[in-house]
């Protein structure tokens, strides 16, 4: 299986049975690069080692898949949530909290966990 769809699949399982006591993040549409973009309109990955995709109930890239548990904080568009990430490879999954900021290019993503860690910024999907 690629790795994407590996991911991908990670990722609706994870939503399913996490559905009923989940946050979701109060932001309209997807927020993604190119391939992320392209999985959120079609459903269907491309593959890319390059992806990641920001929805109000997950964030998403090739390798790992990481669902809003708890909404902890919200400062007009940016956001503190309490994640439960699946990395490919890995068997159990690893709770931390996400810093989901607002600037002029679209979302950048942070984990306290590990400050080296910024996703984006990642733009509205169109």
């Amino acid at each position: 299986m690629a790795r994407g769809r590996l991911v991908l699949t990670l990722v609706s399982l994870a939503a399913l049975t996490s559905a009923a006591s989940a946050d979701t993040l109060p932001i309209k549409g997807s927020y993604g690069n190119k391939d992320g973009c392209a999985y959120a309109k079609s459903g269907e990955s491309t593959g890319s080692e390059n992806f990641f995709l920001l929805t109000s109930e997950a964030i998403t890239t090739a390798a790992s898949a990481c669902t809003i548990e708890k909404l902890l904080k919200t400062e007009g568009k940016n956001f503190t949530a309490k994640v439960s990430c699946e990395a490919e490879g890995e068997e159990a999954a690893s709770e931390d909290t996400a810093k989901i900021t607002y600037g002029p290019k679209g979302y950048t993503i942070g984990f306290t966990s590990d400050a080296g860690i910024k996703w984006g910024p990642l733009p509205l999907c169109k």
